[in-house]
């Protein structure tokens, strides 16, 4: 697949990539995205910094010396550090060494997960955080599958493990319209967090489409162009059947 960058025609990249996977077409600057074992090398001698590397490999220390910059902020609000991504647990050994750290340096920690992750890696995370900011995408493991590509029974028992160990949680539910929205979706949610006994709170977070830009970007297919926002109706009518749950449940967050 080809997808044009935003160069300004000095083609210096063309020459600089070693894996050919840039190339002119029409006198359009393209990337061949499998080709590209993102070396870098085009970024270096792009100078008018059309071209640039989303991310970096670091270590455990790097990333600390990193939080450690916005310690003072994290004492004054009484906050701490979230990992996210992306899924930090696919990085189960980085990130725990990255708890220890912080748990040795006495800073709270939460864990932005969809809680796919084996049950020994979640036991053995839940030890060293203090927040699991955890996803519920569909109750219906047949639903989940069709729209995530995974069945949701790892997600469910890692979610039961986190109450059985009494860890703080606050669940993130998509409100997707047709896809999660309807009246038994949201009752099937609002009856399996009644059986949890460790939930702070539940956010309802609105669908939406921020992310189709990234895909043109990237020369991909975003494949929800015909799902709509859901209304503040919507999101009310969903939030008043969760509610039955008996925990705190906000629109947003």
């Amino acid at each position: 697949m080809l997808f044009p960058n935003r160069c300004i025609g000095c083609k210096a990249c063309i020459e600089a990539c070693g894996q050919n996977a840039i190339k002119e077409v029409n006198d359009i600057v393209m990337t061949k995205i499998k080709e590209c074992i993102h070396c870098g090398e085009c970024v270096e001698v792009c100078y008018a910094e059309a071209r640039e590397l989303a991310g970096k490999v670091m270590t455990v220390d790097e990333v600390v010396v990193e939080i450690l910059k916005d310690r003072d902020f994290f004492w004054q609000s009484k906050g701490g550090v979230t990992f996210s991504g992306g899924e930090p647990l696919m990085q189960p050994r980085f990130l725990i060494e990255l708890l220890k750290e912080m748990r040795r340096l006495g800073i709270h920690t939460a864990i932005d997960t969809c809680g796919f992750v084996s049950k020994e890696i979640m036991e053995e995370v839940s030890q060293l955080a203090d927040l699991f900011l955890y996803d519920l995408k569909q109750m219906d493991s047949i639903k989940h599958e069709k729209y995530t590509g995974v069945p949701n029974r790892m997600i469910l028992e890692n979610l039961e493990l986190l109450s059985d160990l009494n860890k703080e949680v606050i669940i993130r539910i998509p409100i997707i319209p047709r896809i999660n929205d309807s009246k038994e979706d949201l009752e099937a949610f609002r009856d399996f967090i009644k059986t949890l006994s460790n939930v702070k709170m539940v956010n309802l977070l609105p669908y939406h489409k921020i992310g189709q830009e990234k895909y043109n970007r990237l020369g991909k297919s975003y494949r929800m162009l015909e799902v709509e926002e859901p209304t503040n109706e919507a999101m009310d009518f969903s939030a008043d059947i969760i509610r039955g749950c008996g925990v705190n449940v906000k629109i947003g967050g």
